[in-house]
């Protein structure tokens, strides 16, 4: 008979394999997306694969100034400070503050929708 503590560890290995290529699907998405919303705002497409340099362009592209990278290190500020660069990257490109709070939420389904949509980059909004 076999012993079940022996058998737990069965099929662990194909569920991982199901998440790890659920999450290079979703990862795929955010920068193909992220990389045309770059192209329509005048930036290097590349940047969305450049892990502080996207952020950056993000925050330029919505109007922002540099410094708000420094505060997107500060724990719980940086929560209020990536909702309102989102917001502000939803308003350049003529959507509303509800399409801000799905980038900031939902990036790999927005970014791809914004980017391969129809929307133009209009430039920061005063």
């Amino acid at each position: 008979m076999l012993d079940p503590i022996l058998l737990q560890g069965d099929g662990g290995g194909a569920g991982a394999a199901l998440v790890l290529v659920f999450q290079l699907v979703i990862l795929v998405a955010m920068i193909a997306g992220m990389a045309k919303v770059f192209a329509k705002a005048g930036e290097p497409a590349w940047g969305a694969i450049v892990p502080i340099y996207n952020t950056y362009l993000l925050i330029k592209i919505g109007g922002n100034e540099w410094w708000y990278l420094l505060l997107l290190l500060i724990p719980l500020v940086n929560i209020l400070v990536f909702a309102k660069v989102s917001i502000d990257v939803a308003k350049a490109f003529a959507k509303g503050a509800g399409y801000g709070i799905g980038l900031w939420l939902l990036g790999p389904v927005f970014y791809p929708l914004l980017g391969f949509g129809d929307a133009s980059y209009r430039g920061p909004t005063a």
